[in-house]
């Protein structure tokens, strides 16, 4: 490790220009890297529901489709509004009412069944089908190109338009979060070093090393909006306290060093053999997110494994590098500490540590009641404001035709029309059901087959399949669309075993079932993950059960106060918080423990060992524990998508619970489990003698 730090001293002006030079392949990668924006595309390839929209893509070209709602449109403008939108290359289909009249034939004469379907109190629908998937960029340029050719007359709906708003929004805000995050960082850092200078390059390092890690992502070949928006303040918030530790070893090593390149070497050995342990217990964490069967998990895990990575290597070498070529300026704007030693809370946690047991014994019913009662939504419209576009349009269509949500079942083409008819009154007879809508319900509706142009036909039947779509009352991911897809289910699989059931309703029930699943198995898998790498780096059997017990109650803790505050959470923070709190804040009780261990072997009591394993933990671990407050705590404040700023909020309140559960609950912990600890941890039996 020594040899390791005399050659990045030795090296340091052309480490930093190799580092300033990386950024620019970094920079091309993050512009070019794509970002995905549907939430929907991390479903399984495997769930029959995304088999169904494969099929639909396939065999009708509708790769994704969009309502449009056109207000006191005559059936002539309607047309050539139609023709407009049938000029657009990836649009495949345009239907209205329109269609089936001819510009010169009125509305009413349409039979009630189809004309209550597409045309009320003036206004009128047309369906778009498009050639690409949802979230492709094809499709969302489609979308900005329709927006471009309508009027205030018309509002675009469908789960296209609503990527196309996360989009900007998500785009837009971005910059806001680093800034936001760079300056709360940069007070604390103020505060708790003793440089007006020295924070600069310890965010400049990290800076370096999420740019490297976003820059990198496009061997991924695309991330996640979420994964965008959250990864720099994460790994910000993350990564810092190996910033801090660097600087505050390379201080020390100063006093024993008159030169500055021998002292920096053996503050990177000793920051490389402290972090080890850390950082793998945090890029575990965050691995531990790959084992959800919903794929976003595994988009957030390996960028955020991969951040952490990085910005220990930078760390241990651009961060080096800068201070030692700066350390004259660093020298010159230095300051007193204005950050205490927090003393008087060291000595009253160990004087009261019983005290602090019961207190903890107390809380520990209501944070678990807490967190098995906490509420989620799954609905991604309640993540946007009510002002865009796509959440207008979805909510016209809610008010004036009832369409709240949609399903679409494939069936076998070679069913007889009677039976199909069959199907669909069985379908139409269920709760909540507004219509259920196929083919052979258009021409039964009185309309003369040959008068039915092709277009129309070619939407509802190919080859191989008919479609039928079914348009409910109920709200996307709710109990009762849920049971009520499941009712569609086996009634079309009555007439055809082989039938597919697919659309926003379905796949919405697909991401509930999967997100519940995950939530209890992502949990799981990264406590025995962490479990398993601390009993190595701890060397101890009892200690990895204490700390996992003392960051397990902050993360119930963190959860359970949503309950209590009747917040509603979003799916995906109830699965990643967890994960995410504990790889992160982990940090903080190896920290002591660590100290702690060496200070029992080298033969201090228990009292005066967990005493000055705080003493000297304290000012770090709260320093740390600001830091990442402060890089997700605005984020969470200012974002306008509920997602990201639920996630954001949650992290930033975790931070702090976790930073005063460990200094609190954790040394007490130490006191009352010592001779536990002394004899199931390696080399310390003869010290609990």
């Amino acid at each position: 490790m020594l040899k390791f730090g005399e050659k990045i001293c030795k090296h340091k002006k052309l480490i930093f220009i190799i580092a300033l030079l990386l950024l620019i392949p970094s920079v091309i990668g993050m512009m070019a890297t794509r970002v995905n924006y549907d939430i929907l595309a991390y479903l399984p390839d495997d769930v029959e529901t995304v088999k169904g929209e494969d099929i639909l893509q396939s065999e009708f070209n509708m790769g994704s489709y969009s309502i449009i709602i056109t207000e006191n449109m005559s059936t002539k403008d309607i047309q050539k509004l139609e023709s407009k939108f049938k000029e657009l290359e990836n649009v495949e289909k345009v239907v209205s009412v329109a269609d089936l009249l001819g510009a010169n034939v009125p509305v009413e004469m349409l039979p009630d069944e189809v004309k209550d379907i597409a045309y009320k109190d003036g206004d009128t629908m047309i369906l778009v089908t498009f050639k690409d998937g949802i979230s492709s960029d094809t499709t969302l340029n489609t979308i900005e190109e329709m927006r471009k050719v309508t009027d205030k007359q018309c509002k675009i709906s469908g789960m296209s338009a609503l990527v196309l708003d996360t989009k900007y929004i998500a785009n837009s805000e971005i910059v806001t979060y680093v800034i936001i995050a760079v300056i709360l960082c940069m007070i604390v850092l103020q505060f708790a070093l003793d440089s007006y200078l020295a924070p600069i390059f310890l965010l400049a390092s990290i800076g370096i090393a999420i740019l490297y890690n976003m820059g990198s992502n496009i061997l991924l070949g695309e991330i996640s909006y979420i994964t965008k928006a959250i990864s720099a303040v994460l790994q910000l918030g993350v990564t810092m306290d190996f910033a801090i530790f660097l600087y505050h070893s390379y201080k020390a090593e100063k006093e024993n060093y008159s030169n500055n390149d021998e002292a920096m070497a053996h503050a990177i050995s000793k920051t490389l053999v402290s972090v080890i342990g850390s950082s793998l217990t945090t890029i575990a964490g965050f691995l531990a997110l790959c084992s959800m069967n919903l794929t976003l998990g595994k988009d957030i895990g390996i960028v955020m494994a991969k951040g952490v990575l990085l910005g220990v290597i930078s760390v241990v070498t651009v961060l080096p590098a800068m201070l030692l070529i700066f350390d004259k300026w660093i020298e010159k704007t230095k300051h007193k500490e204005i950050l205490p030693k927090f003393k008087k809370l060291r000595d009253f946690n160990i004087k009261h540590y019983k005290a602090i047991i019961v207190a903890f014994l107390i809380i520990v019913p209501f944070a678990v009641y807490g967190y098995s009662n906490i509420q989620v939504y799954y609905n991604l419209n309640k993540t946007l404001p009510d002002t865009l576009q796509s959440i207008e349009a979805t909510n016209t269509l809610q008010d004036k035709f009832n369409m709240v949500s949609t399903e679409i079942a494939l069936i076998d083409k070679d069913i007889p029309n009677y039976k199909v008819n069959e199907m669909l009154n069985k379908i139409d007879d269920l709760d909540g059901v507004e219509f259920a809508l196929g083919y052979s319900k258009i021409t039964e509706s009185g309309i003369p087959e040959d008068v039915i142009p092709e277009n129309i036909k070619s939407i509802f039947q190919t080859g191989n399949y008919q479609l039928v779509v079914i348009s409910s009352d109920y709200e996307l991911a709710t109990d009762e669309l849920n049971e009520q897809v499941d009712k569609i289910n086996s009634i079309i699989k009555e007439y055809d075993e082989n039938s597919l059931l697919a659309g926003e309703g379905p796949l919405m029930k697909d991401l509930v079932e999967i997100s519940d699943h995950d939530f209890n198995s992502v949990n799981s898998v990264s406590i025995a993950v962490i479990f398993v790498i601390m009993i190595f780096v701890l060397k101890s059997i009892s200690l990895p059960v204490i700390l996992m017990v003392v960051i397990e109650f902050a993360i119930f803790l963190n959860m359970g106060i949503s309950t209590y505050t009747n917040t509603t959470l979003p799916f995906i923070a109830s699965i990643v918080i967890g994960t995410i709190q504990l790889g992160a804040t982990i940090d903080y009780a190896i920290l002591i423990t660590t100290k702690y261990i060496n200070l029992r072997k080298e033969g201090k009591d228990k009292k005066e060992a967990v005493r000055e394993a705080l003493g000297t933990s304290i000012s770090s671990i709260i320093v740390s524990g600001l830091c990442f407050f402060g890089a997700t705590f605005g984020v969470g404040i200012c974002s306008k998508i509920g997602m990201i700023a639920s996630l954001c909020t949650l992290m930033a309140r975790g931070a702090i619970i976790s930073m005063i559960t460990v200094i609190m609950i954790l040394p007490a912990f130490l006191m009352l489990f010592d001779k536990l600890i002394c004899k199931t941890t390696v080399g310390m039996r003869k010290v609990g003698v």
